[in-house]
């Protein structure tokens, strides 16, 4: 359903906020003072003991084997949190501008003073304001409002923050419908993001029994003694990557050395490595001018790897360059591997079989992949003939996939931008509900 199939209503007026334009002309739009107040109910003598947290836009119970290293002392500094209180993120608005900042609770327990815990006044009904804070947070009116050398925002800030109010009735069918509607479209988003979950599995599997059995499924096997691969056809081999081509470590580059995009050569990073593709973009770039060697440049062919990260689960991801991708420079968390069969190795590189070898060279305190592991991974080789039917036949089956994979990413795109439509409409009465 469209949202133009939702009735409007019969009078609207200038709401005085730019972003909003016209609310239903019953509407009061008041200042946040008149709604809301700040709670700073501080946990002294350990009234409470449940720990919560903000996640992705709601308030959770945080887990206690995250809480290492927080002594309960600490906890009498946290603030009580109550049912219906809106907690707010406040912090580093300047740096970070995707994470939802805005959660309702929904337990009893405690959360760090950081936060900035609003409760409604008694006519405001929790869960409406909520949607509505939630709305200005993805539009991203919280940006205009921090202060200070890292913008952060405080109370102040919202007690002059103009707000749409309609009556304490309305306000409840707004907030019983959104929950209504919201839960049906995340129900639809994770029954689809299982769907890609399952995509996902399903080509693995298909990968996996390609590369160590063939397309063959008559062919005499032999044991490879190599524990990921096992059984193989009887006529491959098993080489080492480093019997096969050559890795090399990325640019080394100093902050210094960062110049605008007319003024340099392009650094290719793990920002712009995504399914097995490389990606370009503001935010995802970087530039530098300095004297770059032959060799720490982009080749056709070239499969740039990240081989070091503060996430562990970014290493092992990789792409595979082609013509539109040469030139550019690649990073010293990256490796770029090079040999004349790169379009075979990459269909093995960039599955889950290469990123799970990857991680067994990782550590609890480094995350580095680093050429000598790589050069020790094993692969499977077939004869150059066999070799180039079972990369066509990767190359297809992947696109295949990648374009289901697609599809149901932007089904769950355009679920999502639904849902933040429908909230912002229903709580700023374009649309009327009740």
């Amino acid at each position: 359903m469209t949202l133009a199939a939702w009735p409007t209503y019969d009078n609207y007026k200038e709401s005085g906020v730019e972003w909003i334009g016209e609310v239903p002309a019953d509407w009061r739009v008041e200042p946040g003072r008149q709604c809301l107040y700040e709670n700073k109910d501080k946990n002294t003598g350990m009234k409470e003991s449940t720990v919560l947290s903000l996640s992705y836009g709601r308030v959770i119970v945080k887990d206690e084997d995250k809480l290492t290293g927080l002594v309960p002392e600490s906890f009498e500094t946290y603030q009580i949190v109550q049912p219906g209180d809106i907690i707010i993120r406040g912090t580093d608005l300047q740096n970070d501008m995707t994470s939802l900042r805005t959660g309702l609770a929904r337990d009893t327990g405690i959360i760090t003073s950081a936060y900035i815990n609003l409760r409604p006044k008694a006519e405001i009904d929790p869960a409406f304001l909520h949607y509505l804070l939630h709305s200005y947070d993805v539009k991203k009116v919280f940006y205009a409002l921090g202060s200070g050398l890292r913008q952060n925002l405080s109370y102040d800030d919202f007690k002059y923050l103009r707000l749409p109010i309609p009556s304490p009735e309305e306000q409840r069918a707004i907030a019983a419908f959104l929950d209504e509607k919201c839960a049906k479209v995340d129900e639809a988003v994770r029954i689809k993001e299982e769907q890609i979950a399952l995509l996902r599995e399903r080509r693995q599997i298909l990968i996996q029994q390609a590369v160590t059995r063939g397309l063959n499924p008559s062919a005499p096997m032999k044991d490879s003694r190599i524990d990921w691969i096992g059984q193989i056809p009887a006529h491959w081999e098993v080489k080492r990557l480093k019997h096969l081509g050559n890795a090399v470590i990325g640019l080394t580059y100093d902050p210094k050395d960062l110049c605008d995009e007319d003024e340099g050569t392009l650094v290719l990073r793990s920002s712009n490595l995504k399914s097995g593709k490389f990606v370009y973009g503001d935010g995802l770039n970087a530039y530098v001018r300095m004297r770059i060697p032959e060799k720490l440049r982009i080749r056709a062919n070239d499969i740039l790897i990240c081989s070091r990260n503060g996430s562990r689960d970014l290493i092992g991801k990789c792409a595979l360059a082609t013509h539109d991708d040469t030139g550019a420079s690649f990073g010293a968390f990256t490796t770029v591997f090079r040999s004349e069969m790169n379009r075979y190795i990459f269909q093995i590189l960039n599955s889950e079989i290469f990123r799970m070898l990857a991680g067994s060279f990782l550590t609890a305190t480094i995350n580095q992949l680093t050429t000598s592991n790589l050069n020790s991974i094993s692969v499977p080789i077939p004869p150059p003939e066999e070799r180039q039917a079972l990369t066509e036949h990767l190359e297809g089956l992947n696109g295949e996939y990648d374009r289901a994979i697609s599809f149901k990413e932007d089904q769950i795109a355009a679920l999502k931008e639904y849902k933040t439509s429908l909230i912002n409409a229903a709580v700023t009465g374009k649309i009327k509900v009740a």
